[in-house]
């Protein structure tokens, strides 16, 4: 269950706080075990074929099979659904709609003075929806991205004044189970994977990507405090946002640039990023006793961000 160097305890316990969300997901969407244990099953022989993708195939299915301890005629199975793409995963691709989220929020020309994004006329020279609209793709008409917005819920189009405004500070979707689930995988996905990186190459000889992870934590907190957090967080995001979207284009455009500068040379091994912003609250444990006075509260500070792991 884990190796030598690892407590499997710790180990044990890890799983578990990883494993509990994402049964009470299974529960409330009507997921069975048999549903969840293929998927692992999946999952298992994907992590082990890709480890091993250097032998050749009569040898690999004993490989993952040991490394797995799933039945060898399952392997097989499970290698030939992969091969056939029925079990891997793809690279997610950047949406239209949510492109255009976020240009509108981060991009000076499309906020208004008191830095929140503008109501845009729906037609028009920049700054309009359509201007905006155009800045993002010329492959889907306005209409049709403005139609996706109002499906989402995170835009509102008044037909009187012909103006269109968000209505939502993030892309997170409303009625729409998919999209959620989706943003869901994709965001938690990328998390897990950045923290699984930094704990497997942690000292490891052979190095490693290592991905930025930090953490607060604080405890004690009223839900007027909690309400007034909530505020502050998204207030940062809000700056983050507009600061590092325009950063990231310019990124984009500057490799653009130089890939069409080197003509028919070797492609270039571009990377994603994804960047989030998460918050969590749950019950604190209830105090023992009254509360001290606030000027008997230890000046104690919450702790520290958590090290890259």
């Amino acid at each position: 269950m884990s190796s030598d160097s690892t407590p499997p305890d710790a180990l044990a316990t890890a799983l578990r706080q990883l494993l509990a969300p994402l049964a009470r997901l299974a529960l409330a969407q009507g997921v069975t075990h048999a549903t969840l244990d293929e998927l692992m099953k999946q999952a298992l022989v994907a992590a082990a074929d890709a480890a091993h993708d250097n032998l050749p195939p009569h040898r690999r299915v004993s490989r993952i099979t040991t490394a797995t301890g799933i039945h060898r005629r399952e392997v097989g199975r499970l290698v030939d659904a992969l091969r056939d793409g029925a079990a891997r995963l793809q690279p997610p691709q950047r949406g239209h709609a949510s492109e255009l989220f976020a240009h509108w929020r981060s991009q000076a020309a499309y906020r208004g003075a008191d830095g929140q994004p503008a109501a845009l006329p729906r037609q028009g020279p920049a700054p309009s929806f359509e201007s905006l609209a155009h800045e993002i793709t010329r492959d889907v008409h306005p209409r049709s991205l403005l139609d996706e917005l109002l499906r989402l819920g995170l835009a509102e189009h008044d037909l009187a004044s012909d103006l269109v405004r968000l209505v939502r500070d993030g892309f997170v979707p409303q009625g729409d189970t998919a999209r959620m689930l989706q943003v869901l995988g994709r965001n938690v996905g990328a998390h897990l994977a950045g923290a699984v990186d930094n704990v497997l190459h942690d000292g490891g000889a052979g190095g490693g990507p290592r991905h930025f992870e930090q953490a607060i934590f604080a405890g004690g907190l009223s839900e007027a405090s909690l309400a007034e957090f909530r505020r502050l967080v998204t207030d940062h995001w809000q700056a983050t946002l507009r600061s590092l979207v325009p950063a990231l284009e310019a990124l984009i455009e500057r490799d653009a640039a130089a890939a069409a500068q080197a003509g028919d040379g070797p492609a270039p091994a571009y990377q994603q990023v994804r960047l989030g912003l998460y918050t969590h609250a749950q019950p604190d444990a209830a105090p023992a006793a009254p509360p001290p006075s606030p000027s008997a509260v230890p000046t104690e500070k919450p702790d520290a961000p958590d090290p890259a792991v």
